[in-house]
């Protein structure tokens, strides 16, 4: 299954509010499991998603996730499948 790790720069102080919007967003999907955490350094959120498709994960990234309002920038990191099998 397709996963990958979202790390998120935010405004500061929005961290929380931003975390909420994102659980909301996730708990309405369909076929994932999700984590989401506030992190201390570089990032202030990191969020792992594992999907049943690729183009559902690129769908929630792209169309949702980094269109949260005082989301700065994100770095996104698919996980290599073949990687995990062997």
């Amino acid at each position: 299954m397709p996963t990958t790790y979202i790390l998120i720069n935010s405004d500061l102080g929005s961290d929380v509010e931003i975390i909420q919007k994102i659980k909301q967003i996730l708990d309405s999907e369909n076929s994932i499991k999700y984590e989401v955490q506030g992190v201390y350094g570089v990032y202030d959120i990191i969020v792992k998603i594992t999907a049943d498709s690729m183009d559902l994960l690129r769908s929630i990234i792209t169309n949702k996730i980094r269109k949260i309002d005082k989301v700065y920038s994100t770095l996104t990191m698919m996980v290599i499948e073949e990687q995990e099998k062997s």
